[in-house]
């Protein structure tokens, strides 16, 4: 049997009709397929190679740390340098009060263990989500979506969740003394780019702390530069009380994390001890990935080039059949006048090489969020092939 009918044969599927593209390597922009194909991956792996594949540093990283060690007990009584190290180059690049780092190994686990800890730091149970968002897909994170159409086949789900519309200031008033934490991405990523008015995240802001909830920035997607800032909240003067990170912080490499400040983090550790434990979360080998992509992050010009790259997507792209686009850095939605429209452009961008999808709570828009690495000239030369794209037959 060959490869690709032992995938279909062996791998759990998640769509009845995979796109089975066969990759065999991964460099910068780029991917290629068994076949010779060459690929521009316009999503980043879903936000994750923001420095692009295979980058030289992390690459690096990853092949020292295995020369000293893989797996250690993470969560325990050992002081490992990777973790420490990375734990202390992401809280210098953030406010003073997210100041502790718990590791884990994805974004849906991020999303598991803030629930936890609010519900733990503030005795409560009410946990407040917006509708249109994605936290992720395990019970709990899954929980959290509205509409149902990603878990209704999961009920009975977490009790104690309610919803508010994004971008509302009116809903704010549910947000109560009954509230453990409202979860909120700054910008909403699968409702296809919604972008807030600062105003908005103020409010919230101050709504949380009149009545004492905590506030949770879900910045999987927003994070780690793809806005233009480390963090998509420092551009909009809003600290969350516990922040979540995941996709693009391991540079390729599984690893994700929540934040918040020592005082709220230390709940976890008594009353029981124990109270949140992860086998994997933090393993040397992403930490070490995870350092030097923080560094190349943090160190270089990629994070001052992400407007200008933002506005040539944007002065590019310009055709009848284009509604709208909404754009926050390297994070774009580009709106069509319908989902068959939108379908059919992404499967002609893959025919030319492009590789783009859509959003889950978006159905007429499709995604742009390539590498942060992406170049001028490979911008210009992506929006020609897009723009033929657009040129298919409605």
């Amino acid at each position: 049997m060959n490869l690709r009918r032992l995938f279909l044969s062996h791998v759990a599927q998640t769509s009845p009709m995979p796109l089975a593209l066969d990759i065999v390597k991964g460099e910068g922009i780029y991917l290629f397929s068994r076949k010779g194909n060459k690929y521009v991956d316009l999503i980043a792996g879903i936000g994750v190679s923001s420095l692009g594949h295979n980058h030289p540093k992390v690459v690096k990283a990853v092949k020292d740390q295995a020369d000293q060690y893989l797996h250690a007990m993470v969560y325990g009584e050992y002081v490992l340098a990777p973790q420490v190290q990375l734990a202390k180059a992401i809280t210098d690049a953030l406010p003073k009060s997210l100041n502790t780092v718990y590791f884990v190994n994805s974004g849906s686990e991020a999303v598991e263990g803030a629930m936890k800890l609010a519900k733990k730091y503030t005795g409560r149970y009410e946990i407040i989500a917006a509708k249109n968002a994605y936290h992720g897909s395990t019970q709990g994170a899954a929980s959290l979506m509205n509409p149902a159409i990603f878990n209704a086949g999961y009920h009975p789900l977490l009790p104690g969740i309610n919803h508010i519309d994004f971008g509302q200031l009116i809903d704010l008033e549910r947000i109560t003394t009954s509230t453990a934490c409202v979860i909120i991405e700054p910008i909403q990523g699968e409702g296809g780019i919604i972008i807030p008015k600062k105003s908005y995240l103020k409010a919230l802001k101050k709504r949380c702390k009149e009545v004492g909830a905590l506030l949770v920035f879900d910045e999987i997607q927003t994070g780690y530069g793809r806005t233009g800032h480390f963090f998509a909240f420092q551009g909009f003067g809003v600290t969350p009380d516990i922040l979540l990170t995941a996709k693009a912080m391991g540079g390729g490499m599984p690893i994700g994390a929540f934040i918040a400040s020592k005082k709220i983090m230390k709940v976890l550790s008594q009353n029981p001890i124990l109270g949140h434990i992860t086998t994997f979360g933090g393993h040397p080998v992403s930490a070490a990935a995870g350092l030097a992509t923080i560094k190349v992050l943090l160190k270089g010009k990629l994070l001052v080039q992400v407007k200008e790259k933002e506005k040539l997507f944007r002065k590019l792209l310009v055709h009848p059949s284009i509604v709208e686009i909404r754009s926050k850095g390297l994070m774009m939605a580009v709106e069509l006048e319908s989902s068959e429209r939108m379908f059919k452009v992404v499967e002609k961008c893959l025919e030319l090489g492009i590789i783009t999808d859509w959003f889950l709570f978006d159905e007429k828009s499709f995604r742009i969020a390539p590498p942060l690495i992406i170049t001028k000239m490979e911008i210009r030369n992506i929006c020609k092939r897009i723009l033929q794209a657009l040129e298919t037959d409605p």
